[in-house]
């Protein structure tokens, strides 16, 4: 018929093919859109940055952005987004002052994209900022923003002020009410979140899947066998929310960290739905810290099946293995990752200072303060043993002498970033530590003596939750 189309046909197209990355449809809609002199209407222009900042042509992304004659908010937020998104960060922040110099009032868009990267960077003294921001913008009533906040207050530590965001929430909705369930979860509060969900319940919240996933992950943190399979079985029949598959991977996480591999077993095998890798994952780590060797084998060649290419799970055989002394097979498990070109991600941890994350390995000497930070980390070490603490070497999963073993878990990143945080962070302020593992038995038993020797906090964030330590004790129970 002729017709030609309009930015009403032409952004949805841009949008959907952004969804599902299609750049080359993408591209060639770009062409008809400059054709038909589209490329002055603001909202194709957005939708187009949104579509290569999506597919990763940042480059692309940019020239549009910087080529508009006047650069609109839903421009601005646009060219923020793929950047916090992509993980170009620090870009994304310059892209928000930059934004502001230019007199742009930002909205709840821009705000999110801010917070989400704070978390990624990991900044604390950036996340306040932010949260002065909203305050000084009259935006801290605005319920997405104030549960992305409290989301972010969460994952870097900070429970307490979650719970201050959330308390002064006027009529939070199902999302937020969920989000600080969640919260209390990842830091190990099961007792918290169970009262948390029963409020909840008497507000006239209506939970969903999403609500019973961070429930049930809260039960499994802190060892409430009956309660999480309670929640478990009334999660249907009550509130009529049919189990997924994370739920029944919560719950083997829960039966298997408190010893019942059987009975966490069991459950696997009459799930109504496959179990993924992370049902299976979550019970062959505890079979690593059960040391049930028959168990973890077979549950190992259930995870190289479903997927061969991650390296977690041959190392978590590999330690199972190490671990009862067992280093011919250990050594073979190795040997077939070598062989599928498969690399473990070095143990990091990180540490804020100084308006800089400052990032630590195992026998990490590239600090600028290496020297003090070693003398201080040899202080804490004689101050634990004249405490009575003993290394606890069977965590050194490799097959050398005592001694060795005793020099290289001494040097585990996040005693040296223990080490460099009490030398630089102010008394009476907490040391919060991220780790990128699962931090050991030996580190944790260490940051429990630190935290009673040198009367300090310390929050240690691992790949499972939160650990806060206090005169001698952790939030964990030991029950990690």
């Amino acid at each position: 018929m002729g017709l030609k189309p309009n930015e009403v046909t032409v952004i949805p197209v841009i949008s959907t093919c952004a969804g599902v990355r299609e750049l080359d449809v993408g591209k060639y809609i770009h062409g008809i859109a400059v054709k038909l002199g589209m490329l002055l209407e603001v909202k194709v222009v957005n939708a187009l940055i949104n579509l290569y900042g999506k597919c990763g042509y940042l480059e692309a992304a940019c020239c549009l952005f910087e080529g508009m004659p006047v650069q609109s908010l839903v421009s601005w937020n646009s060219i923020i987004a793929v950047h916090v998104q992509m993980g170009l960060v620090e870009k994304g922040v310059g892209y928000f002052i930059m934004m502001r110099r230019a007199g742009v009032n930002c909205d709840q868009a821009t705000l999110v994209s801010l917070l989400l990267a704070c978390e990624n960077l990991g900044f604390r003294k950036l996340a306040e900022a932010v949260h002065c921001y909203i305050l000084n913008c009259g935006l801290d009533k605005n319920l997405t923003i104030a549960t992305a906040l409290l989301d972010l207050y969460a994952k870097l530590g900070i429970l307490s002020d979650s719970c201050k965001v959330f308390s002064e929430m006027i009529n939070p909705d199902a999302v937020a009410w969920t989000a600080m369930l969640a919260s209390y979860a990842m830091h190990g509060r099961g007792r918290e979140a169970m009262e948390h969900f029963e409020l909840l319940i008497r507000e006239g919240v209506v939970p969903d899947h999403v609500t019973f996933t961070h429930l049930l992950s809260a039960c499994s943190h802190s060892g409430l066998v009956e309660e999480g399979e309670s929640y478990f079985k009334i999660m249907y029949e009550v509130y009529g929310v049919e189990p997924r598959v994370e739920h029944y991977s919560c719950v083997v996480d829960l039966l298997g960290r408190s010893g019942l591999l059987n009975d966490a077993y069991k459950l696997i095998k009459r799930m109504p739905v496959e179990p993924n890798s992370g049902v299976w994952g979550a019970l062959i780590g505890a079979c690593r810290v059960r040391g049930n060797i028959e168990l973890g084998k077979e549950v190992a060649e259930q995870l190289f099946a479903l997927d061969p290419s991650d390296s977690r799970n041959y190392i978590m055989l590999s330690n199972i293995y190490s671990a009862a002394g067992q280093w011919r097979d250990a050594s073979k498990v190795r040997a077939l990752m070598k062989q599928r070109s498969l690399i473990r991600n070095p143990g990091c941890s990180y540490i804020e200072h100084g308006n800089k994350i400052h990032r630590f390995v195992m026998g990490d000497q590239s600090h600028p303060d290496t020297e003090q930070i070693y003398n201080k980390l040899e202080e804490l070490i004689r101050k634990n043993r004249e405490a009575g603490f003993t290394s606890k070497t069977e965590y050194v999963l490799h097959d050398v002498d005592r001694e060795v073993k005793e020099d290289l878990i001494n040097k585990h990143s996040e005693k040296l970033a223990i080490a460099f945080g009490l030398l630089v962070v102010n008394a009476g302020m907490p040391l919060i530590i991220t780790k990128n593992l699962r931090i050991c038995g030996d580190c944790h038993g260490f940051a429990k003596l630190v935290s009673l020797i040198e009367k300090r906090r310390i929050i240690i964030r691992d790949t499972k939750r939160f650990h806060h330590f206090s005169n001698g004790l952790c939030s964990c129970g030991d029950y990690w």
